[in-house]
């Protein structure tokens, strides 16, 4: 037999979507799960996006569009960036990606060469780790700690930048921590990139989504639009997960760069999708703040239902759809929990460790589920922990 190329050995399958399988297959059997493991919104997207997918089919919108993208969705989304938040871009500065995902990919494998180190958060969404290994580079870990408010801490991120450094990425409001970074933060950050010659990636799919402070990118602090890529999409803001709509924006020259592994990878994103993004940035009204506000009714609920828990300790997210519930004081693994509370209590979360070093002892809800689900649900998580304390068998 052939022999698959080492490189896939470097990686393994998201520890999320095992358990997301494993709660899909537990339903197929008969069992009612809920879901808290997905970071997808459970809103359906805005009927007037809809729309326009569906008018742009009907119209015959079917062909290819320039790699980069169309040039009205590249303006569209350069004018929205430039108003939220406050940079200077045109369409020329953006590149529209089949989802954030394939933006991250191609972007990291335009900048890595083997070898080569990038700065990234932990805990987080392991692509930041998983795509410079199938490069055969290092991402280096920066601790995003409880204590601090996941904020990062600038003098770590000095410590850890060495002569093979060629980026710190920054994501923010983050997964799965929910913590929004400080603009005082952002302005070391920026001190340290200028003087250390770095780029700054900036992940920034859920800008819209907060509760406390403000969104303040990187990219609009003074002399960083030239050595900022943001990267943003559809996803989150629109609930638009399954249309696969992302987008980078950033210096024209890292525009072209990145496009040329782009073209030969995906070619460009559906041509009746790109229409029905332009018509997202262009007729939304209140669409975004009606979903962030039953966002943050979901979040006070679970944050007032487990106040006062003896086992747990959650901690109350700025923004994102996720929270993260501190389980240091329970006698078992986060791994356990998680199986224990899928396989007894037909509860699907995420155990923290599968964001990197630091999240070992945490769990991960997402709240992008129905104020139903989630009063039960945590109803569930309650027993189940106070089962775990009492020293419940995991199998």
């Amino acid at each position: 037999m052939i022999k698959h190329a080492d490189r896939i050995d470097r990686i393994e399958l998201s520890g999320i979507r095992k358990i997301n399988e494993t709660a899909l297959q537990m339903e197929r059997e008969g069992a009612k799960i809920i879901h808290f493991e997905i970071g997808r919104p459970d809103f359906d997207t805005p009927q007037y996006i809809k729309d326009e997918a569906i008018r742009s089919l009907q119209a015959g919108d079917v062909c290819y569009t320039s790699n980069l993208g169309k040039d009205a969705l590249r303006t569209a989304v350069a004018e929205y960036l430039n108003n939220r938040i406050h940079t200077h871009y045109t369409g020329k500065n953006i590149l529209i990606a089949v989802g954030l995902s394939e933006a991250i990919y191609d972007l990291f494998f335009t900048l890595l060469n083997e070898g080569d180190e990038i700065l990234v958060p932990d805990p987080a969404w392991m692509n930041y780790i998983n795509i410079p290994k199938i490069i055969g580079a290092k991402a280096v870990p920066y601790a995003l700690r409880e204590a601090n408010g996941f904020q990062i801490d600038p003098d770590e991120i000095e410590s850890l930048i060495t002569d093979k450094t060629k980026a710190i990425l920054i994501n923010t409001p983050g997964n799965p921590t929910g913590g929004v970074a400080e603009k005082a933060v952002l302005q070391r950050i920026t001190d340290i990139a200028i003087e250390k010659d770095l780029l700054v990636l900036t992940d920034e799919i859920y800008e819209r989504l907060i509760y406390e402070g403000e969104h303040v990118s990187i990219a609009s602090l003074p002399d960083m639009e030239e050595r900022t890529i943001v990267l943003n999409g559809f996803s989150k803001s629109y609930a638009m997960t399954g249309w696969r709509l992302g987008y980078m924006a950033g210096p024209e020259e890292w525009v072209g760069l990145v496009n040329r592994l782009h073209q030969n990878n995906v070619t460009c994103a559906p041509s009746f999708v790109q229409q029905a993004g332009i018509i997202a940035l262009k007729n939304e009204t209140t669409e975004v703040e009606d979903m962030v506000a039953e966002y943050k009714r979901r979040r006070d609920y679970i944050v007032d239902y487990f106040k006062d828990d003896p086992n747990v300790h959650c901690i109350k997210p700025h923004g994102t759809f996720y929270i993260l519930f501190n389980i240091s004081k329970l006698p078992v693994s986060d791994t356990d929990i998680i199986k224990y509370m899928l396989m007894k209590k037909h509860v699907a979360v995420v155990y923290g460790s599968v964001f990197g070093n630091y999240g070992g002892d945490y769990i991960r809800l997402s709240f992008a589920s129905s104020l139903e689900d989630i009063k039960e649900g945590c109803k569930r998580l309650k027993e189940g922990f106070q089962e775990l304390a009492d020293g419940a068998s995991i199998d």
